[in-house]
Order: C-alpha cells, then structure tokens, then sequence
C-alpha cells in the first residue's frame, strides 16, 4: 500500500494518490490531471476511483476530466447530484483498491454531500482518514457555503456536530487523518500549518472537538468571526457540479504569444484585463497602464477568485520569461479559462515598441516613517480583519483588500494615500486596482506593517485593540 500526498502550497490543498496491487484512487485531484496520469504510468498501475469528498467551492477539481482520460469511475458522496456520470455511494458503502478499502463515510455539515473516506488496510485495520473539509487540523470546515432556502449556516453546523461525533471522534486515536486543506485556505478560520495528524491529536487540540461541548456551543463557536467566503467559491462549486471545459484546451487556447500590437488591440476591443503577474517591485517600477497587478509568487489564485469577479473575464497576461504556461495553470485552477494570451517580450518587448509605461511611487518603511513624523498622511491599511485588530498605526484607516470592489465607496478619488499591508504584495495589488480606476497620488509602503515595525513609528504611533 502506497499513500502519497500532493500538496499545492497556492490553494493550500491536498489531494491525494492511494496505490496497491496495480491499482490506484485519486482524492480530490487538482484540474491539470497529467501528473496523476504520469504517475500511475510511471507505476504500471491502473486508476480505478477518483474520489471527490465533496463539491468544492475553493477549485476546481479534475476528477471529469481525469475519469475522461483513465476509465476511472467518479465517486461521491450520498446526495451528491451532477450533470456527468457518478457513482453517488451509500453511507459505508466500501471500494477495493487492489487488497485496501475505502469506506464511504458520510458527513453532513460542511456541505450536504460532504463525506470523508477511510482507508482499512489488508489486515482490515483502520488506517487513515481523508477527511475533506470535515475535519482539518485545528479547525473543521465552515458551514455557510451550501445555504438554501430551506437549508441555513446553523442548520449545516448542527449536522457538522454530529457527523464528527458520530463517525469521527469514534475512530481510533491512531488513525491518521489527511485534510484537503491547511493553514491559508479560506475554507476555514483556524487550520494548522500541519498537513498531517492524528484523531487521536485533533480530540486534544482541536477546538470543534472538545468531548464537553454542547452543539449549541459548537455552532455559536464555529461560526463566530467568520468572514464572508470570497466570491468565486459559489462558482468554483457549480463548476464542478455541472461541467467545465477540458484543461487541455483551454491552455492550449490560453499559451498564445502576442506581439505588443496585438495585445494592445485585444485589451482595447476585446475587453481584455491586463493581468500583470511579476514581481510587485518590478510591477511599481513599469507596467502597461490600467493593469492590474497579482503576482505569480503570492497565492497567486485565490486572490484572482478574490478580486477578479466575472470567470468568463477575458485576460491578457503579462509574465516573467517561461512562466506562461504556470500563470494559466493557476487561473484554471479556480475557474478562470478565458485567457487570450501573454505579451510576447514582456515589458520590455512593450517598451521596444514604444508603447506607454507607467509606475506607482514605492517607497521604503522609514522614508514612510519620515514622512509620518514631518506631515498628517492619509494611510490605507489593506491588511484582513484579524491582523488590522492586532496592532496598527493609530489614524490608519482599515481597507481590506479582500473586499475591495464592494467598498471603493469607502476611499476618495482626490484623496492621495499611503497604502501597506502586512508584507508589500497586497499593498501593490490594491494600489493597482486603485490606480486603474482613477486614483491619483497613490504611495506603495515597501515591505508592508513588518517593515514598519521596525522602524521609530514602533513607540510612538501603534495601537493594539485587541490588549485594550
């Protein structure tokens, strides 16, 4: 028996490839399939499940694209309904993978169809569990992504309660448990920098998991300080509920070289947004007016589902050399399959063609510091909730970069602003998409809040709610 797990740091996802005796199932796989492929080729065995612990909100999987490609039979979950063949399996219903098997585990609570999979070695000893968005390593999956009329948020944390009290914390404290997500995901508020622990840790550590907790208490508690989910997740669950287009073609429709006169007219007359994916200084030093900025080497995706809200949006994309093919991969990821190509030459092939450049002033923490001192500065924190409540600048004003299309209302066209977050990359995104909607006098603060700290502003101009 084989167990291996592919970790995408982007997404913090984990999906997962289960192997013995020539055969093999794939948990959750991400939507570029060929190494799974390759894989099991590599292996001279044959895929013969792909289970999907749920309908994802936060990608899109490639479990249609994969059984296309393998023969290998989709599974998910009682109550799961689609638009393409499934085996929709029985609560406790079991799968052989050569002498393994996978007993379906069904567990309401994140989302109706949620179920978690534990795999019984051959000597029919209960060995792991994949538990999906069930069960994570600190926290436990947020209950407020499948609501319908009929259905709401404490509802699904009231079957959240009792599928983990009925079908995991009876599982043995030696079982391991493999989550699909980890520290970074949105789909939930508290997951571990861990990939991998144990039932036996979780019902120690873990808050959700506490023996004398009331299921009042668990909903009160697992919904508390919940942000809103980002708004792509709805759209990335439909997606893999009802069909997407095959991955390959849309990077080969994608991976197209543009010259300089071709991208212009594409971004002029075919609604094209200029995505500009390098690095944020090379970004404020020139890029191509009203462009917008996220960088390849951030979680490049979920900040595209974050801020980028029409799937269908056609993109041109400005990319390091050789990186095109990569910066595609990741748009499909989350559901975004319209991209028209990448600047041939990049900015500097733009440059050759004389084409206009434009930049955003970047300076260092103390130069802002120095300016903190001598005059009164409108600052624009785009830090998250959480770390704006920790400790700020005393005068800041908060705008979380999460939220930024819903709130533009909040921040003055005429107003020239100073803007940080936490470490100079979300300050550069915001700072563009601010700059492309006509805000003028726009100032980055390289290095974002951690640079600031260490700079004199440290003594005499934080402030820290949440030790008031």
């Amino acid at each position: 028996m084989k167990i291996e797990q592919i970790y995408t740091g982007c997404l913090a996802q984990g999906a997962y490839y289960i192997e013995s005796e020539g055969e093999a199932a794939i948990i959750d796989p991400l939507r570029e399939i060929q190494p799974y492929i390759d894989k099991a080729k590599t292996n001279n065995v044959k895929i013969k499940y792909v289970f999907e612990t749920h309908f994802h909100a936060d990608f899109v999987s490639g479990h249609i694209d994969l059984a296309k490609k393998t023969g290998a039979t989709i599974v998910f979950g009682p109550m799961a309904e689609t638009n393409y063949d499934i085996h929709s399996a029985k609560d406790n219903e079991e799968f052989q993978i050569g002498k393994t098997t996978i007993k379906v585990l069904h567990t309401p609570g994140h989302t109706p169809e949620s179920s978690c999979y534990l795999l019984i070695d051959e000597n029919g000893n209960h060995h792991a569990l994949f538990s999906g968005d069930t069960l994570f390593l600190g926290d436990v999956g947020r209950p407020d992504l499948a609501i319908k009329s009929d259905v709401t948020k404490e509802d699904l944390a009231g079957m959240l309660y009792d599928s983990l009290r009925s079908k995991v914390m009876t599982l043995a404290d030696y079982v391991i448990v493999y989550p699909a997500h980890g520290a970074g995901s949105a789909c939930g508020k508290n997951l571990s920098k861990e990939t991998v622990g144990t039932i036996g840790n979780q019902k120690r550590t873990n808050y959700a998991l506490r023996a004398d907790m009331t299921k009042d208490e668990f909903v009160e508690e697992v919904l508390s300080g919940m942000p809103p989910p980002p708004q792509y997740f709805a759209k990335n669950a439909m997606l893999n509920k009802f069909g997407y287009e095959n991955f390959e073609t849309v990077l080969k429709t994608g991976n197209v070289a543009l010259d300089p006169e071709e991208f212009e007219a594409l971004a002029n007359h075919e609604g094209g947004l200029v995505l500009d994916v390098r690095n944020e200084k090379d970004f404020v030093a020139g890029h191509i007016p009203n462009s917008i900025f996220i960088g390849l080497n951030g979680t490049f995706a979920p900040w595209v589902g974050a801020l980028v809200t029409d799937l269908k949006q056609p993109i041109l994309l400005v990319v390091p050399k050789g990186r095109s093919k990569e910066a595609i991969t990741r748009l499909s990821r989350v559901g975004y399959d319209n991209t028209l190509g990448y600047l041939e030459g990049g900015i500097e092939g733009w440059k050759k063609a004389g084409k206009e450049i434009e930049t955003i002033e970047s300076i260092s923490a103390e130069e802002f510091a120095t300016r903190m001192q001598e005059n009164e500065l409108n600052v624009l924190d785009v830090r998250r909730e959480g770390e704006f409540q920790s400790m700020h600048l005393e005068g800041a004003q908060h705008f979380a970069l999460d939220f930024i299309n819903d709130n533009m209302s909040q921040i003055e066209k005429d107003k020239p602003y100073h803007i940080h977050c936490a470490g100079g990359y979300r300050s550069v995104i915001a700072a563009s998409i601010m700059k492309a909607r006509g805000f003028i006098g726009l100032v980055d603060v390289a290095g974002g809040f951690g640079a600031i700290k260490k700079t004199d502003l440290a003594t005499t101009d934080f402030v820290c709610p949440s030790t008031l």
